[in-house]
């Protein structure tokens, strides 16, 4: 039995590159979770604006929104604190979702709830796209290459 099978190029010919960790983690975190939190606002649409007209689709879309407007500060925080003060991140990380957490509390109960606003899409807005957006954070941190250790410096031949 013969296989027509194109062998490729042979092993150990050439360099592999180095291999860094990810760069901008937290912007393409961003990216991946953005483009999951629309896809779950337009799958909530599809069935609300069926039952329910544009003020169901509406009421899906605002809960998806303020869902990805929540998490995306998170990220923003973390890219922009990750590069200046990467051991603090983590304590602007709790910061900021305090401030969060009462800001948009605050903000909703000043405001208040609209006579079109339909709770149940809304609701099944924001759930939809709390699952697709940390869906996607997952893969993106399974994906993400994080540097552990530092690497060692390159001795010159000098000083061996």
């Amino acid at each position: 039995m013969t296989s027509n099978a194109d062998p490729g190029p042979a092993s150990g010919n050439g360099s592999v590159g180095g291999s860094g960790p990810t760069r901008s983690l937290w912007l393409r975190l961003l990216a991946i979770s953005s483009a999951a939190g629309a896809g779950a606002i337009i799958l909530a649409g599809i069935p609300a604006v069926i039952l329910n007209g544009p003020d169901g689709v509406l009421s899906s879309t605002l809960g998806g929104l303020l869902v990805m407007v929540f998490f995306a500060i998170s990220l923003l925080v973390g890219h922009f604190m990750g590069r200046n003060n990467p051991s603090g991140a983590i304590g602007m990380f709790v910061a900021t979702y305090f401030v969060k957490v009462v800001g948009f509390a605050v903000v909703l109960f000043l405001i208040g709830a609209p006579a079109w606003l339909h709770g149940r899409w809304f609701l099944i807005g924001a759930v939809a796209t709390v699952v697709f957006w940390q869906a996607a954070e997952i893969y993106g941190f399974s994906k993400a290459r994080l540097q552990i250790y530092n690497d060692p410096e390159p001795k010159e031949p000098h000083d061996v």
